[in-house]
C-alpha cells in the first residue's frame, strides 16, 4: 500500500473538506447530463450542507453564463430545513448555465448564536465579547474597500460602549451580521465536486403549435409546387394560429431507385419520389429542389413566414439517395457489400432502395461529422434556426452530443426536436444529450388511464428536468386507428388533447380536413403524400380549421397553456371521460374532454374547490371558453355533457369571486 497521503482521499490538510454537500437538485445522472429551463423561469437549487458537530455552515449558490472564462456570479442559498439548503437564479438570457455550490463554516455565525444564548442566560461575556470584536476586525481586513469606512464606524462605536450588555447588542445586530457575511472567511471553503450544467431555451422550447406541410403539394393539380405557391399558404395556417412551419426535406431527390405511389418499385416518369431520398446531380443537403425553385426563393418563403410570425422549422435527415454527390466524392462515408454495391437501408422487413445511409463507424467519420455540422451552419446562415431531426436514434448517440453541442456554442436559440418512436430509453437519452424537444407516444396513449399515466410521467417525474414533449396526434409516416375508425369527432378529440395536455404539439397538413384513409391493416396513410403531390381544396364546410384557430387562440392567450409541468388531473365520474387542470399564477384553466368518438357523455366533474382554499358555501365564476358560457357555481361536482359531434371537449377558466 502507498502512504496515507497518496491512498485515501483529503488525508492531507490541504485537501480537508470541512463542509459535507450531499443531494443536490436538480442534477441529472451526478451532472453528466444538462437539466433544461426557459429563459425568464426560475431555477431553484437544493442540497443538503452540514458539517461536523454544532458550528453553522455559510454557503452561496455560483453561477455563470456561456464561456468557461466568465465571470462568476453569486445568489443566496440558505437554510431552510434540517440541513437543506435552499436558493434560486433568475434565468435572464439564453445560453448555458454553469452553477456550483459552495459552502464555509460560519464562525461568525455560530459566534452570535451562542453569545445570544449566554447572554438570555446571564452569563458574563467580556471573553465572547472580544472573540466577536475580533471576528469583526478580521471581516473589516477582508471587505472590499467600499465597505471599510462602515465597519470602522461598528468598530468606533463598539469601543465607546460602556458595558457589555451594550456591546453585546451591538454586536447582535442583525446589519451586522448581512455586513460581516459579505466578507465571509472562505478560506475552509468546500466546492461541490460536480458543477451542474442547465440549457436556457427561448420560450418557443416550450410553447408551440407546429404545422407540417409538403410544399410540392401547394401547386394546382398536376402541377409541382414551389416556395412561391406555398407562401400564398402561409396566411391561412397563420390565421388558424399556428407558430411553427415544418417543411420535410427541400433538397433535390434522387432518380435511381425513386419511389413511386405508395411506395411502388415502378414510379412513373411524372412521380416525383420521396423528399427523404436526398440528392442528386443539382446537389445534396445544402441544394434546393429546383422544381420548388431557388435558394433565393426559399429565402423569400422565410421572409414571407417571419412577416406572419411564423417560424420555420427544418428536416434534417442524414441519409442519401443512391445519387448524392457524397457517394462520388466521399465513398469513404459510406459500406458497401461485398459484391461492390452500396448498402441501402433496410428496416426489415422494410426496404428502402432510395436511401443510402452513411458508416457511422469508418475511419472517415471524424470528417463526415465536420461536414453535417456545416450542413446546419449553411441552414442557419439562411434563416433557419429550428431543425427537425428524422430517426436521430439511427445515427450514434456521441454525434448528436457533439454536434448539438457545437451549434449550440455558437447560437444558443438554435431548436433541435428529436423525431424517436423507439424504445423509452433511447428517447430520453436523445434528450439528456442535448434535443430541445421530443416526439413522444402520444399517439398511442388513447384511454384515460393511458393518458393520465403517460402524462403524468412526463410531468411529474425526473424526465421533467429535460424531456420536453411535442405531442403529434399525426405525421406523414403515421395514421394511427382512432383517427382511421373514428370520423372527424376523433380529429376534434385528439386535437383538443394534443393542443392542452402538452403545451408543444403539432399535426399534418390534412388533419384539418379530416383525412383518414389507411393501408389496410397498417397505420399508414393510402396514397401518402411522401411518394406523390398531395394538392388540397382547404376552403371546405366541413374543415376543422375554424376550432382549431380557436384552441390555439386560447392557448395562446392563457398562460397555464404555455407549460406542461403545471398539469394535475382531477376526477370525472366515466371513464370515457379525462378532467384535467392547469395553473398559472391567477390563470386556472380546467379542461373535460369525451375520449369516445362515437356517443355523448353526462360526467359529473369534481372541481378542485378545496385545493383553491373553497368552502361548499363559496360561490366561484367558471367561463366555458369553447362555448362563450358563464356560470356561477358552488361546490365541487358538476355535471357536464360533451358530444363528440359537436363538443367533444370543454375548457373551463375558473375565477375565484372575492
Amino acid at each position: 500500500m502507498g502512504r496515507p497521503d497518496e491512498t485515501m482521499p483529503g488525508a492531507r490538510y490541504d485537501d480537508v473538506r470541512f463542509v459535507a454537500i450531499e443531494n443536490v437538485s436538480p442534477l441529472l445522472d451526478g451532472g453528466r447530463y444538462t437539466i433544461k429551463r426557459i429563459v425568464g423561469e426560475t431555477l431553484v437549487v437544493e442540497a443538503d450542507v452540514f458539517r461536523d458537530g454544532h458550528d453553522l455552515v455559510a454557503a452561496r449558490l455560483l453561477w455563470r453564463v456561456g464561456r468557461v472564462d466568465a465571470p462568476w456570479h453569486e445568489a443566496a442559498f440558505a437554510h431552510f430545513d434540517n440541513d437543506r439548503f435552499r436558493g434560486s437564479i433568475e434565468l435572464d438570457r439564453v445560453g448555458r448555465y454553469a452553477i456550483a455550490i459552495e459552502a464555509w463554516p460560519d464562525r461568525f455565525g455560530a459566534w452570535r448564536r451562542d453569545l445570544a444564548r449566554f447572554v438570555a442566560a446571564g452569563n458574563t461575556v467580556t471573553n465572547e465579547l472580544h472573540e466577536g470584536r475580533s471576528l469583526v476586525a478580521a471581516a473589516a481586513a477582508r471587505a472590499d474597500a467600499s465597505l471599510h469606512d462602515v465597519f470602522a464606524r461598528i468598530l468606533r462605536a463598539y469601543e465607546t460602549q460602556q458595558d457589555d450588555g451594550a456591546r453585546a447588542m451591538a454586536l447582535l445586530d442583525p446589519g451586522l451580521a448581512s455586513l460581516v457575511a459579505r466578507a465571509s472567511d472562505r478560506s475552509h471553503a468546500t466546492r461541490y465536486e460536480v458543477e451542474n450544467a442547465v440549457d436556457v431555451d427561448r420560450v418557443a422550447a416550450r410553447f408551440g403549435a407546429w404545422y407540417e406541410f409538403f410544399p410540392r403539394s401547394t401547386g394546382a393539380p398536376g402541377t409541382h409546387g414551389t416556395f412561391e405557391s406555398a407562401a400564398a399558404r402561409l396566411p391561412a395556417i397563420a390565421a388558424m394560429g399556428f407558430d411553427v412551419i415544418y417543411l420535410p426535406p427541400i433538397h433535390p431527390i434522387g432518380r435511381a431507385f425513386r419511389k413511386g405511389a405508395n411506395n411502388s418499385l415502378e414510379p412513373g416518369p411524372s412521380d416525383p419520389g420521396s423528399p427523404w431520398a436526398i440528392g442528386n446531380t443539382c446537389g445534396g443537403h445544402t441544394a434546393i429542389e429546383p422544381a420548388l425553385g431557388t435558394l433565393a426563393d426559399f429565402e423569400t418563403f422565410v421572409a414571407t413566414a417571419h412577416a406572419h410570425e411564423l417560424e420555420i422549422a427544418l428536416d434534417f435527415a442524414l441519409q442519401c439517395s443512391p445519387d448524392h454527390p457524397y457517394i462520388r466524392e466521399h465513398p469513404e462515408w459510406f459500406a458497401f457489400r461485398a459484391d461492390g454495391s452500396i448498402k441501402y437501408a433496410e428496416n426489415p422487413p422494410k426496404k428502402y432502395q432510395d436511401i443510402v445511409n452513411f458508416d457511422w463507424t469508418s475511419p472517415a467519420a471524424p470528417a463526415l461529422w465536420s461536414e453535417l455540422r456545416e450542413v446546419v451552419r449553411f441552414w442557419i446562415a439562411h434563416g433557419v434556426r429550428i431543425f427537425r431531426v428524422d430517426n436521430p436514434h439511427t445515427k450514434p448517440f456521441a454525434f448528436w452530443e457533439w454536434l448539438i453541442a457545437e451549434i449550440r456554442a455558437e447560437d444558443p436559440a438554435v431548436l433541435f426536436l428529436a423525431e424517436a418512436f423507439t424504445r423509452p430509453k433511447v428517447m430520453a437519452r436523445l434528450a439528456k444529450i442535448g434535443f430541445t424537444m421530443s416526439y413522444t407516444y402520444f399517439t398511442w396513449r388513447t384511454t384515460k388511464d393511458e393518458l393520465t399515466t403517460y402524462v403524468t410521467e412526463l410531468a411529474q417525474t425526473e424526465l421533467a428536468e429535460y424531456y420536453r414533449p411535442n405531442f403529434w396526434p399525426n405525421t406523414p409516416d403515421l395514421l394511427a386507428p382512432f383517427l382511421q375508425t373514428g370520423g372527424v369527432a376523433a380529429f376534434r378529440i385528439r386535437f383538443v388533447l394534443a393542443a392542452t395536455l402538452s403545451s408543444l404539439y403539432g399535426i399534418y397538413s390534412g388533419y384539418e380536413l379530416a383525412e383518414h384513409s389507411a393501408l389496410e391493416g397498417r397505420e399508414e396513410y393510402a396514397d401518402s403524400e411522401k411518394y406523390e403531390l398531395r394538392p388540397r381544396d382547404y376552403d371546405v364546410a366541413t374543415s376543422l380549421a375554424p376550432e382549431i384557430a380557436r384552441i390555439n387562440a386560447l392557448r395562446r392567450a392563457h398562460p397555464a397553456f404555455h407549460d406542461w409541468r403545471n398539469i394535475t388531473f382531477y376526477r370525472a365520474d366515466d371513464d370515457a371521460v379525462l378532467f384535467f387542470g392547469k395553473r398559472h399564477g391567477d390563470d386556472h384553466v380546467l379542461v373535460a374532454v369525451n375520449l369516445d368518438p362515437f356517443a355523448a357523455r353526462d360526467a359529473l366533474l369534481w372541481l378542485p374547490t378545496g385545493e383553491l382554499g373553497l368552502r361548499e358555501d363559496d360561490i366561484y365564476r367558471i367561463d366555458e371558453l369553447l362555448g362563450d358560457t358563464t356560470h356561477r357555481w358552488q361546490g365541487s361536482p358538476h355535471r357536464w355533457r360533451l358530444d363528440p359531434q359537436t363538443n367533444p371537449a370543454a375548457i373551463f377558466h375558473l375565477t375565484i369571486i372575492a
